[in-house]
């Protein structure tokens, strides 16, 4: 799964936020902040793993503002699926 997220997401630590809660959740995939100010996210784990982390990606941690999310499937061989990472 690969999320767009759009708001208060950079410049208040949303993707170490998310490479935290994934981890706890046995999630595989990367965060990395986009020019035009969103976070993408790409997850790979169980159903619920997933569907977990996308409930806490629309939050965010304290300082964060999601304004909107996007979300479409991507081809599993495209995530790592040993660790999450965060992408510069």
């Amino acid at each position: 799964m690969k999320w767009v997220v759009r708001g208060r997401v950079q410049g208040v630590g949303f993707r170490w936020f998310v490479h935290r809660q994934a981890q706890a959740h046995g999630v595989a995939g990367w965060a990395r902040n986009l020019d035009d100010g969103s976070v993408e996210v790409v997850a790979l784990g169980s159903p619920e793993a997933v569907a977990a982390l996308e409930r806490d990606v629309r939050h965010g941690p304290r300082g964060a503002h999601v304004t909107g999310l996007t979300a479409e499937q991507v081809p599993h061989e495209a995530v790592d699926t040993k660790s999450f990472t965060i992408k510069h």
